[in-house]
């Protein structure tokens, strides 16, 4: 991932390079970087949701609070695959605020 960093901030600011790499710790660069993070976090919730969906009934057997439980691990597994990296989506999501903000 750390890779794809160069050819993604080509077209960039220093700003925008800066918080496109995670040196930029506040302001509106971060505000965008925990956007695209959170954007990520419920696209991967929403993959986990539909993929546990068919699973059968796991550790607490089908139980009333089975579906609380599995929501509430949905959630932490797609905020750990995103602390973790992710898929990429934030990176590309946080480019495109970023070049949004530019542009005004």
């Amino acid at each position: 991932m750390a890779s794809m960093i160069p050819a993604l901030a080509s077209g960039l600011s220093p700003a925008a390079t800066a918080a496109l790499h995670g040196t930029a710790k506040t302001g509106l660069a971060g505000k965008t970087r925990a956007a695209a993070e959170d954007f990520e976090s419920v696209f991967l919730n929403s993959m986990f949701q539909q993929m546990f969906s068919s699973v059968g009934q796991g550790p607490f057997n089908g139980g009333p609070g089975a579906g609380v439980w599995r929501s509430f691990l949905t959630e932490e597994y797609a905020k750990s695959f995103t602390k973790a990296g992710g898929l990429g989506i934030a990176d590309h999501v946080h480019r495109a605020l970023l070049a949004q903000q530019e542009v005004r």
